[in-house]
Order: structure tokens, then C-alpha cells, then sequence
């Protein structure tokens, strides 16, 4: 893979999507991942702070999106790779610093199991997000989604969906009151 070229596709990213899950075509998933690949390979960098062990991130994120690209409805796939990159290099992170649990008589690594237990928490987490996304007004999900996920400012969000700055302000701190209520409401009922 080169990591500094990247190719950009005339395709938008949702018809590359649509036709990568219905055809399994890596070619295709292949053309989708180079279009952000400088950004991935830029986010990797940035967390693990080495060229080689980025390089070795973006192929290992490449080979992620196999599986999770066909898993996930993905609205917005920049905002998308860029959330899973950073959380495959700091899942990386905290897999090369060793944990260790003080005792009595000295320290005792955590073993795997303990690890899978915070995969497992932060997964079921972003499930619980993503629903509780789906059950905000049109209004707050856009906004927030276009706040946090895509890094707008308020200005930048009023223009792209015809709000006063004002309405954009209220809409995502009542988006992110309500999600807050709605996960909230999710983990009690675990």
C-alpha cells in the first residue's frame, strides 16, 4: 500500500458501501479505503507516534472494515473511519501497556479476559448510542451527528441546514440531554 497516494473515486461513499455489501467486491471496499486512507494513516501517527506501527494500524483497520462495513449502516463514512481508527490505536495502546493490579505480595498481571471485558463494554456502548441516536428528532440527530462526529462548528451547521446559530445551539444541547436520558434509560435495563 502507498500511504502517501491516494486515489479518489467519483463514487459517493454510499453507493461504494451499498455495492460492497451486496457484492462482497474488495475491489470496491479497496476504492472506499483509499479515499480516506491519508486520513487514517494521519490518525494512527498521531496516537502511536511511529511511522511503522501506523502503517501496520491502517492495514489492520483496512482488514476490519472486511467485516464491519458489511455489519454497520454507516451514514457518514469519514466520521465513521475516523472513530474507528482512533479506537483501533488506542485499543492498541492499552494492549501494549501492561496492567498490573497491586497485591499484597506484589503485582499480578490482568489477564486476557479482563481485556475482553472492556471490548466488550465499549462495544455494547456504541451499540447503545447509535439506537439511542435513531430516536432523536431529525433536528438534534443532525446536528449533533454534524457537532461531534464531523467537528462543525455552530456557524458551519447553521449554514448547512438553514438554522439561526441560536436553534443549532439548542438542538445539540437538547440532542445530547435526550441521548444522555435514552442511554441512560438503555444500561438500566441491562
Amino acid at each position: 500500500m502507498n500511504f502517501l497516494k491516494t486515489t479518489t473515486s467519483s463514487s459517493p461513499d454510499s453507493e461504494l458501501i451499498q455495492s460492497y455489501k451486496k457484492t462482497g467486491d474488495l475491489d470496491v471496499l479497496a476504492l472506499l479505503f483509499q479515499n480516506y486512507m491519508e486520513l487514517v494513516y494521519g490518525v494512527c501517527l498521531k496516537y502511536l507516534k511511529n511511522q511503522e506501527d501506523a502503517q501496520d494500524a491502517v492495514i489492520n483497520i483496512y482488514e476490519e472494515l472486511i467485516v464491519k462495513v458489511r455489519k454497520y449502516e454507516i451514514e457518514h463514512f469519514k466520521a465513521w473511519i475516523y472513530q474507528l481508527s482512533k479506537n483501533h490505536c488506542l485499543m492498541k495502546l492499552r494492549k501494549s501497556s501492561t496492567k498490573m493490579v497491586d497485591f499484597e505480595d506484589g503485582f499480578m498481571q490482568i489477564g486476557e479476559n479482563a481485556h475482553l471485558d472492556l471490548v466488550n463494554a465499549k462495544e455494547i456502548q456504541l451499540t447503545i448510542m447509535e439506537d439511542c441516536l435513531k430516536t432523536l428528532n431529525a433536528n438534534q440527530k443532525s446536528a449533533i451527528e454534524l457537532f461531534y462526529l464531523e467537528s462543525k462548528c455552530y456557524q458551519e451547521i447553521a449554514k448547512m441546514t438553514n438554522m439561526e446559530p441560536g436553534k443549532v445551539k439548542s438542538h445539540i444541547q437538547n440532542g445530547r440531554r435526550n441521548l444522555k436520558i435514552c442511554m441512560d434509560n438503555q444500561f438500566k435495563s441491562i
